[in-house]
């Protein structure tokens, strides 16, 4: 079933503030699922992901991510989410920051370095002004943060 289409003939479930961004038409990737690039740069994993989010894609995707992280013996991630396209709600917010959370303490038995640092880069609406997904991901002993900007992102990860 295709999403309700507003007056511009796009779907309206997205937002129209997502439709237009950097110049790229957004309208098609709101309809991808969600899928992310994996690569390994000096001493961090950099992951590129695009699409609609979805939680159950997110969750698989961050497994995904962790089992890279864990192989390569890399202990930074820089996670760049620009391109995904959605509103999660608050409840979907707060069980991925606590599947995160709770995954990277479950792959330390797998030789995943348990004080490993994740870099987000969203933008809103898939990233909450008040971070919410990281509070819920930090309380549980995660060492993550959001950010609205990779030059950021990367002197976090740099300055660890």
């Amino acid at each position: 079933m295709a999403p309700p289409k507003g007056a511009t003939g796009l779907p309206t479930s997205l937002g129209s503030q997502q439709w237009e961004r950097h110049g790229i038409r957004f309208a098609t990737l709101a309809l991808m699922p969600m899928t992310q690039g994996l690569t390994s740069e000096s001493d961090y994993l950099y992951v590129t992901a695009t699409g609609a989010f979805s939680l159950e894609e997110a969750q698989l995707r961050f497994l995904e991510m962790l089992e890279s992280v864990a192989e390569l013996n890399l202990t930074k991630v820089l996670f760049d989410g620009r391109m995904l396209v959605g509103e999660p709600e608050m409840m979907e917010r707060f069980y991925y920051g606590e599947f995160a959370a709770r995954s990277v303490a479950s792959f330390v038995s797998r030789g995943l370095f348990p004080a490993t640092r994740f870099a987000y880069v969203l933008e809103e609406p898939i990233l909450h002004p008040e971070r919410f997904g990281e509070t819920v991901a930090v309380n549980r002993g995660m060492r993550v943060r959001a950010f609205d900007n990779l030059e950021a992102a990367r002197a976090w990860l740099e300055a660890a």
